[in-house]
C-alpha cells in the first residue's frame, strides 16, 4: 500500500541518500567509508524508491540497467589493478596522478580510487537489481 505522504518524501529522501553515499564514497582512503558502505546506502535509496513508486518508475529513474551498472563496476575494479603494469609495478599497487583543471588547481586521481568506484558499481548494481527482482515477485 502506496500512501501520498511516502511518495511525497521518498524522492527527495533518496536523493539525500545517494549524495550521503557520494560523500562516503569520496571520504574512503582516509577515514572510514569507501566503495562498499557508499553503495549499500545508494541502493538502499534505490530499493525504498522502487517500494515507495513502483519498481516501473524506480527503472526508468535508474536510467541505466542494475546489471550494466554491476559489471561496469567490476571493470573499474580490475582495470584498477592492470594500471600499474604498464609501469612495472605489481597488480593493485596504488598509483596517484594529479590532474589540472584550472591554472593554480589540481585533482588526485588514484587507482585505490578507481577501485573503490567500482566496488561501489557493483553493490549498486547487484542489490538494486535484487532489489528489483524481489518487489516485482508475488508471495501468495
Amino acid at each position: 500500500m502506496q500512501t501520498i505522504i511516502l511518495r511525497t518524501f521518498v524522492p527527495l529522501l533518496t536523493a539525500l541518500m545517494v549524495l550521503f553515499s557520494i560523500f562516503i564514497l569520496l571520504r574512503g582512503h582516509n577515514a572510514p567509508g569507501g566503495g562498499f558502505i557508499g553503495g549499500l546506502i545508494a541502493a538502499s535509496a534505490l530499493a525504498l524508491y522502487g517500494i515507495a513508486c513502483g519498481v516501473d518508475q524506480a527503472r526508468r529513474a535508474l536510467v541505466v540497467h542494475p546489471i550494466a551498472v554491476a559489471g561496469t563496476g567490476a571493470f573499474l575494479a580490475g582495470l584498477s589493478g592492470l594500471l600499474s603494469w604498464p609501469v612495472a609495478m605489481p597488480y593493485l599497487t596504488g598509483l596517484w596522478w594529479e590532474i589540472p583543471i584550472a591554472p593554480s588547481t589540481t585533482v588526485e586521481l588514484s587507482t585505490p580510487f578507481i577501485f573503490d568506484l567500482g566496488v561501489w558499481l557493483v553493490v549498486v548494481g547487484a542489490i538494486t537489481s535484487i532489489a528489483f527482482a524481489l518487489e516485482e515477485r508475488d508471495f501468495d
